[in-house]
């Protein structure tokens, strides 16, 4: 069975743009890459002592199912070099999973919806762009209505 699942990536060491354009690719091991937002240059957010971050957001059709791709997304960090020293702390790629279709994990390893996702900007404009008619499904909300309601103050700037 196949699920639609959207995905957030960011980068904010070396070739920002390269991190994620080869993270897209690497995506097609765990699935069919359905749409790719724009890129937008971020702030950090939390631990703000740190470079700027492109993001973007993936829809991805897999058939693995939540641990399984979760799996596969560490598996692709890891190959692109990423070293967890600091949370929050710079990254050369960060995929979070934030949308299982309507599917609700919680367990200590993994939380679907992503627990944060209505709280950050970087994630829920490039979300909107490719997919305002999604639902989350704890809230109850799409995500066009959870960005309408973001207050404001993170700065995201689409790329032309």
């Amino acid at each position: 069975m196949s699920h639609l699942v959207y995905l957030s990536l960011g980068s904010n060491v070396g070739d920002r743009q390269h991190n994620l354009r080869d993270a897209i690719s690497r995506l097609k091991t765990a699935g069919a890459v359905a749409a790719v937002s724009s890129f937008y240059e971020t702030a950090p957010v939390e631990f703000t002592e740190q470079s700027w971050f492109l993001n973007c957001v993936v829809a991805l059709e897999t058939t693995q199912t939540p641990g399984q791709l979760m799996g596969s997304l560490l598996r692709i960090e890891q190959e692109m070099g990423r070293i967890r020293i600091q949370k929050k702390g710079p990254r050369t790629i960060d995929i979070d999973l934030l949308l299982f279709g309507d599917v609700v994990v919680e367990s200590p390893d993994l939380c679907i919806p992503h627990p944060a996702m209505q709280q950050r900007r970087f994630v829920l404009e490039p979300l909107a762009e490719i997919a305002a008619e999604a639902w989350h499904p704890r809230l109850k909300k799409t995500i066009g209505e959870l960005l309408v309601e973001l207050p404001a103050g993170q700065i995201v700037r689409k790329l032309p």
